[in-house]
């Protein structure tokens, strides 16, 4: 069984060490775990220190093309490097690398194929109020959507079966949280919701401003609303 974590990176040389060095990598006798770091453009020492972590694997876009289009490369690296699962954190270490192996829990017990670390099930230290407020509108919308109830649809720290990250269509380039999940949970895969500890970053700053995001974001849900799918499996949504 081989797992692949990938961080998805732009100019996290404070943060992105100490991801890396938190990630189990013994979780069984059974599982292989490797690290692979998606850098979107970074201009300052990213990449170095993420080498000096133990990365063992670098992924390099010239050009700075956004988060979400660095998710669907990490997506697409995970599936070459023949992962099984594929893990996904963000590298600012506001996630905690310590619970992977919970995340990927259910997917090795066959209970989901798409798990979210939540940090609303879970514990939440220092999110400001309107970042709390926003994750709540976004995270209803999708409950909405989905016809299921979703805790943190935000989340960046998820993870995916095989079959998942093959079928998972990521439509537009400046994120990913939404449109990820519309998409897999529509087209029947069956997320599982995690509790975890969240601590808002201490180094580094958020590519996130509100407008911006509501600019880019609420088309691109809604072009994914409107795009026919195939449902791949049948089973219901597992929620907790």
């Amino acid at each position: 069984m081989k797992v692949v974590v990938f961080l998805p990176a732009h100019n996290e040389e404070e943060a992105i060490g100490e991801v890396i060095r938190r990630i189990p990598r013994h979780i069984g006798s059974n599982i292989e775990v490797h690290v692979l770091v998606v850098d979107d453009g970074s201009t300052d020492r990213t990449v170095d220190v993420a080498k000096q972590a133990g990365a063992d694997f670098i992924y390099r876009h010239e050009r700075n093309r956004g988060l979400g289009a660095a998710v669907r490369t990490g997506l697409q690296q995970c599936i070459e490097l023949e992962a099984d699962i594929g893990v996904m954190i963000d590298a600012d270490n506001e996630y905690p690398p310590e619970q992977i192996p919970d995340l990927i829990m259910p997917i090795l017990c066959g209970e989901a194929d798409y798990t979210m670390g939540s940090r609303f099930l879970g514990t939440i230290h220092g999110m400001k109020w309107h970042r709390r407020i926003g994750n709540y509108m976004f995270t209803l919308l999708q409950s909405i959507l989905l016809k299921t109830w979703i805790y943190d649809g935000q989340s960046g720290m998820r993870a995916f079966s095989r079959e998942a990250m093959e079928e998972a269509e990521i439509i537009h380039d400046y994120n990913y949280a939404q449109v990820l999940t519309l998409n897999l949970v529509r087209k029947g895969f069956r997320l599982k919701e995690v509790p975890i500890v969240y601590q808002v970053r201490t180094t580094g700053q958020s590519f996130i401003k509100f407008t911006a995001y509501l600019k880019h974001v609420l088309p691109a849900i809604v072009k994914e609303m409107c795009r026919p799918v195939k449902r791949k499996y049948m089973r219901s949504v597992q929620q907790r």
